[in-house]
């Protein structure tokens, strides 16, 4: 479970459970205060054995009528499962279970032999979500109750999982020279195009839940900060309702000045090698956690198997080809859609960009190059996607930087550049080329734990339907 050595003392506890189960043959004679959950509570009379759990691991506590209150005893005794307890006691090592000849013997375990202890606070009953029990009810419930769903072993991993995403992806882009930001998520405009926007009023001024931090990286790299990015939300108010779309989501964004769509690739392929790395080498134990709720469900186990780099590079025009050879219905400046991704990811089955899109397929910002064209003479882009499997992760690609052609760019895709001064207007002083992407953290994280709906590794999901908890 987490790592918990660290920790200090607080008000309920002296130690972690992590602590005294992980340090036990240091601690044993030694008295300490933990607090948990009461995972399951059995003895009668005189004696009680009672499993405590907390978010760093689990120990059995050990409780006699004879050593302690007689009401603290019965109170504990008879607390239903769940409950919060604080119990004051000696580490000892357990009894040793027989082993027959031969067979190995196993590590030794701990045990708190408790002198005090009161229950904290009572749970109800029946529980609404099986925490320890192998009950099977749906998302939506799980979702409905997740402050116990998290409780669960496999759950509470995928989110220290989570955590341990954030932090590896943060460490490499610092690494890589680029400074954390934060953009306003309540705007004015549009930052990529006028569709898809949560409409909120502002005082007296209409107002939107920003769909991405595009605009504001732009302007902090045109403003000199070179390199920056930003984990942060995004809202968009999309009508899907599928296994891999949110209306609120968190992406790691970038943006870098002085580079292209090849730069950024290699900082995002890089981030991501870097990520399972130290998922590989410091969080086995999380993962095997995943893994022993997948084999509960006959689901074969996920591996962290670091991608190697760079990533294979897929142009559009290549993967037109790809789709029509698999049999697939397509035609250069079609959508590539998922069920032509199935096809490509036959023969790219892990991460791989898909690079020079048309230029009438990405928004009027995206950067091209005159003498790129396609097998049918239309404009190629400096826009690309990241994939993974069939699952879309990224669209990035590098960015218009002068005006003029910004301008040229709107008309082309019968827009009025007047209504887009408010992004235009930060062109006019001197635009150094830049580039960037932004990346799904939940779809990153669909990947590493084998989650199957990107629901199940968001906290609080909203979507078309869910804006509670």
């Amino acid at each position: 479970m987490r790592d918990s050595t660290s920790w200090e003392p607080t008000s309920y506890r002296t130690h972690t459970i992590g602590q005294v189960s992980q340090n036990g043959s240091s601690m044993v004679g030694s008295e300490v205060t933990i607090a948990g959950y009461a995972e399951t509570v059995r003895g009668r009379g005189a004696i009680c054995f009672l499993m405590l759990r907390d978010g760093t691991g689990r120990i059995q506590a050990f409780l006699k009528k004879d050593n302690m209150d007689e009401g603290s005893f019965d109170s504990i005794q008879a607390a239903s499962r769940e409950s919060t307890i604080q119990v004051t006691g000696v580490v000892a090592q357990k009894r040793p279970p027989k082993v027959a000849e031969g067979e190995p013997i196993p590590p030794p375990e701990y045990e708190v032999s408790v002198s005090s202890g009161s229950v904290l606070a009572v749970a109800a009953t029946p529980l609404p979500v099986g925490v320890t029990d192998d009950v099977q009810v749906g998302l939506d419930v799980r979702l409905d109750n997740r402050h116990l769903d998290l409780r669960r072993a496999h759950v509470n991993a995928m989110f220290q999982l989570r955590s341990k995403v954030l932090q590896y992806g943060r460490d490499h882009l610092i690494k890589e020279g680029f400074q954390e930001i934060n953009s306003p998520k309540i705007i004015a405009a549009a930052a990529e195009g006028g569709t898809n926007l949560f409409p909120m009023k502002y005082f007296e001024t209409d107002a939107y839940l920003s769909q991405s931090p595009q605009l504001y990286k732009q302007l902090a790299v045109l403003g000199g900060l070179e390199r920056v990015f930003e984990i942060g939300p995004a809202f968009r108010a999309e009508k899907h309702d599928t296994y891999r779309h949110l209306n609120e989501f968190i992406s790691f964004d970038i943006e870098g000045a002085w580079m292209d769509d090849e730069d950024v690739m290699g900082v995002q392929e890089r981030m991501i090698h870097h990520i399972w790395t130290e998922v590989s080498s410091n969080d086995q134990g999380l993962m095997e956690v995943v893994n022993e709720f997948r084999a509960s469900q006959g689901l074969d186990p996920v591996s962290v198997e670091i991608p190697s780099v760079p990533f294979p590079r897929i142009p559009y025009c290549d993967a037109i080809e790809i789709v029509k050879e698999g049999g697939g219905e397509i035609e250069w400046g079609d959508d590539i859609e998922s069920h032509h991704c199935d096809l490509i990811a036959a023969k790219y089955p892990g991460f791989h960009f898909l690079p020079r899109w048309p230029m009438a397929m990405k928004p009027f910002y995206i950067h091209h190059k005159e003498e790129e064209k396609g097998s049918t003479g239309g404009q190629l882009s400096r826009g690309f996607d990241l994939n993974y499997g069939r699952d879309e992760m990224t669209s990035g690609g590098a960015r218009e930087h002068r005006v003029d052609v910004l301008e040229q760019n709107l008309r082309n895709m019968g827009l009025e550049p007047k209504d887009f001064t408010f992004y235009t207007d930060g062109f006019r002083y001197g635009a150094p080329p830049h580039a960037g992407w932004g990346l799904g953290v939940a779809r990153l994280l669909m990947v590493l734990t084998g989650a199957g709906n990107v629901r199940e590794v968001v906290l609080f999901p909203r979507d078309r339907s869910r804006v509670t908890p």
